[in-house]
């Protein structure tokens, strides 16, 4: 599995971009700041993933003044060609998305995950430790769905009737709800708990075989032994169909259900510490690389593929001993690596690309 080719049309600063990296190793962007560096990553991210790491707002990914953006990439899986196509319209309220793979629509994000998956950090990569829980839910949702594909439909089915669940309690406006309101909102709150459980449970397997993976990762880039904890954090106590009768006031006022699996958090702990609070920001930025090092791995033992690793400008951010640790622990398979500085001792890239050359 590899990308072997990538061409951009009007999205972000490049009005027209054919990049080919290595499908089976490193390949680095070795250029100055502002060349585009980071937007080729982030174009490979949107195939796989139909979003961005940089923004929430799709048309950002749009070249100034320009209405119309495009994403191609040509990926092999053995001796199977796949392309995947990103179209981005701007229109006078919203952007517009559609996503292809061979010519057609994928059904979910899984349909994507199982095409390409991938694992990315980034400097604000570590936010996944350091800020609020969201960062962490959403580090478990790519992941699920990277490790199985087949999950996407567990996580579709909960987002469906939370929102159905929401919109309900919205159109009570703060008010006691009808008696055909109370029966509707009892049989949503029903589905809510049920596809919760399953959702949770898909979770903590998850971070039951993942837990092992990020304190070996830490050990090797820290050197240190320090005991390292990554457990599942909910949102409530006991049952969580009387959890939600006991908050249902609240939920009516504020119009949205305030506890459950979108409510929960990962706890994230080093040697008894709080690592959200109570870590240097040195161990933060290693616990971060750890988590996205073993996930990588979980997913190559659990499907035998090698996900793409993009690394973006992190060896800035590294001291030079961890930067080197990093280099050993680096999985195989394929490698994009963005630079502005000279490239560590040790790495050795089959490809090295100079975006002034080549973009226009």
């Amino acid at each position: 599995m590899g990308l072997h080719e990538l061409r951009l049309r009007n999205f972000r600063l490049f009005d027209e971009l054919d990049f080919r990296p290595d499908p089976n190793a490193i390949t680095v962007l070795l250029s100055r700041n502002g060349t585009g560096k980071t937007s080729v990553l982030e174009a490979v991210f949107a195939l796989a993933t139909a979003s961005s790491f940089r923004t929430s707002a799709a048309s950002d990914m749009i070249r100034a003044g320009e209405a119309l953006a495009e994403v191609h990439g040509v990926l092999f899986h053995r001796e199977r060609r796949v392309q995947v196509d990103m179209t981005l319209s701007r229109g006078v309220r919203n952007t517009t998305k559609r996503m292809l793979v061979n010519g057609q629509r994928p059904r979910s994000r899984a349909d994507l995950s199982e095409t390409l998956p991938l694992t990315v950090f980034t400097p604000e990569g570590v936010d996944i430790v350091r800020q609020g829980p969201e960062h962490r839910r959403l580090f478990l949702t790519n992941l699920l769905t990277d490790v199985d594909p087949t999950t996407g439909e567990v996580i579709e089915r909960f987002t469906r009737i939370l929102s159905q669940r929401n919109a309900l309690l919205r159109a009570l406006q703060g008010e006691r709800p009808t008696t055909s309101q109370h029966d509707e909102l009892e049989i949503w709150t029903k589905d809510f708990c049920r596809e919760s459980e399953r959702l949770i449970e898909h979770r903590t397997k998850l971070l039951d075989e993942l837990a092992p993976l990020v304190s070996h990762f830490y050990r090797e880039l820290a050197h240190d032994d320090a005991d390292v904890a990554v457990t599942y954090e909910r949102s409530w106590n006991g049952s969580l169909a009387d959890s939600l009768r006991r908050v249902f006031d609240d939920d009516r006022f504020r119009g949205h259900t305030t506890l459950g699996p979108q409510r929960d958090d990962i706890a994230l702990t080093l040697a008894g510490r709080d690592t959200r609070r109570q870590a240097s920001q040195g161990e933060q930025r290693t616990l971060a690389l750890a988590l996205r090092l073993a996930g990588h791995e979980l997913v190559h033992q659990t499907r035998g593929v090698d996900p793409l690793l993009l690394l973006d400008d992190v060896f800035s951010e590294l001291d030079p001993m961890r930067g080197d640790r990093l280099l050993h622990l680096l999985p195989s398979g394929q490698t994009l690596v963005t630079t502005a500085s000279p490239l560590p001792k040790g790495m050795s890239p089959a490809v090295v690309i100079d975006l002034t050359r080549v973009s226009s």
